[in-house]
């Protein structure tokens, strides 16, 4: 009798009790709220503008949803409107100065032509206001489906007749590109 009744303890007590441990509740489906949201449905015609903006670790990529592509210009203007409220309230700024003067970018061969109404030496603000304005124009749609980091930003200052040119990298970084050589110029 006594082995049967460990037997019957090892069969069928151990396993209900282990179970019982296992976090699955005997209650039935529980509702968990609604459908998930967030994720774009396959073959949505939803767009968005990749906007760059200053947090305390520095220039940070955040998204806007727009009704189409947005282009370089269509993504300065929606820069140069500010943070909104909810990224504001993540302690998102702007450090773009005020601009005296149409900022202008035109996506052309692969790259981004940006002119700015004044040199970059009269623009308050400093570097990290560049950086959002270059690095939102080098994330805007631009023909020939290059990818931003390999996007060219022609940089045309206001009294200068040449531009400089950089590009985005995919931390928020803006790294010049350097001239080509002489005869790298002339073999084109």
């Amino acid at each position: 009798m006594k082995r049967q009744r460990a037997w019957f303890v090892a069969v069928l007590v151990v396993p209900a009790v282990l179970s019982a441990g296992c976090g699955i509740g005997s209650t039935g489906p529980v509702r968990a709220g609604g459908p998930a949201s967030g994720l774009r449905e396959p073959g949505s015609a939803n767009h968005y503008a990749q906007l760059y903006f200053v947090s305390p670790q520095g220039v940070q990529a955040v998204t806007r949803e727009v009704d189409t592509p947005a282009t370089p210009q269509q993504a300065l203007d929606l820069l140069l409107k500010g943070p909104d409220a909810a990224e504001r309230a993540r302690g998102l700024i702007t450090e773009v100065p005020p601009i005296h003067g149409r900022l202008i970018a035109r996506a052309a061969d692969g790259a981004v032509d940006l002119h700015l109404p004044v040199p970059v030496s009269h623009m308050s603000g400093g570097g990290l206001g560049l950086s959002q304005i270059i690095c939102t124009a080098a994330n805007a749609r631009v023909a020939d489906g290059k990818q931003p980091p390999d996007v060219d930003v022609r940089v045309y200052e206001e009294g200068y007749d040449t531009p400089w040119t950089v590009r985005c990298n995919a931390a928020g970084n803006v790294i010049p590109v350097p001239e080509p050589a002489p005869s790298e110029r002339t073999a084109r």
